[in-house]
């Protein structure tokens, strides 16, 4: 696993960030745009921290999916947490009928992983299981801190972007008469970079999952047709591209809208047939050692 390496790359992902956000604060309004852009940081940091599993689930309109109701999703969960020697995290199940799947939280001990009905129905149990040895990969991979903390402070450079329409920007004195390029520059850049960063970290970290669950249920092939159905069945069922679900979309084991241009050019998800590619590539090569 992982972990530590996405841990050092949060940390240098915050430091980045924040440094952007303070240097825009300080641009937008000097001393007093500093303080108020370090009072942001700090509480959307501490807010994603530890809610955003929370808001996740709420997006997703997804319950505790209790023993009762999931014995067997429950059984696969025990199962490939005990086998990795990790806390077993909560299980949830959303009433969408797209088939997905993501995983939540700020780490293993605090973690969440939520499936749709859709891909309860649609996948055999070979390929559900496969999905959730995924899912928990980002988790262990510490992959939901980075993607929390990526959506957080993204959120927070398209806000101060937004907040320049308030604020004098190029230095004039008069406060009423903002420099207009300059705001059209930060309007532009500011969420144009927070869909950069998100786009980048999340493509990496779908490839990782996917060849450590993989490695975890020790079936590639159960995986790859997996996401071959889930990719055709959310591209039937796609979900209504709102604010409410697009802070959630990143986290999903596939992209649940569906989108062509700009909405493609920044999917933060990798193209789904190289995703089977490459395990099918490790497929073949576990087959290979043996």
């Amino acid at each position: 696993m992982h972990s530590h390496h996405n841990g050092l790359k949060t940390a240098a992902l915050l430091g980045l960030l924040t440094a952007i956000i303070l240097g825009a604060g300080y641009w937008l309004g000097g001393s007093g745009g500093l303080v108020f852009a370090v009072l942001i940081s700090l509480a959307m940091n501490a807010g994603t921290y530890f809610f955003s599993d929370k808001l996740a689930l709420r997006a997703m309109r997804a319950q505790p999916g209790s023993e009762a109701q999931f014995p067997e999703l429950h059984q696969m969960v025990r199962e490939l947490s005990s086998a990795a020697r990790q806390p077993m995290p909560r299980l949830y199940v959303s009433p969408t009928m797209q088939p997905n799947a993501f995983a939540t939280g700020r780490n293993p001990q605090h973690a969440a992983v939520a499936v749709t009905e859709g891909i309860v129905r649609l996948l055999s149990p070979r390929e559900l299981r496969a999905v959730i040895g995924h899912e928990l990969s980002h988790v262990y991979n510490r992959d939901i801190l980075i993607s929390s903390v990526a959506g957080a402070l993204a959120g927070i450079i398209t806000m101060l972007a937004q907040l320049a329409i308030f604020l004098p920007l190029g230095g004039s004195d008069d406060e009423d008469n903002p420099n207009p390029a300059a705001l059209l520059l930060m309007l532009i850049l500011g969420p144009l970079a927070a869909s950069v960063i998100q786009l980048a970290i999340s493509r990496n970290r779908e490839f990782q999952a996917d060849a450590d669950g993989a490695e975890l249920t020790r079936d590639p092939l159960a995986l790859a047709s997996a996401l071959e159905k889930i990719h055709y069945g959310a591209q039937r069922l796609p979900l209504p591209a709102d604010n409410r679900l697009t802070s959630a979309a990143h986290l999903m084991i596939a992209n649940p809208f569906r989108g062509g241009g700009l909405a493609k050019l920044f999917s933060t998800h990798p193209p789904m047939e190289e995703r089977v590619a490459r395990l099918r590539q490790q497929a073949g090569a576990i087959q290979y050692a043996r």
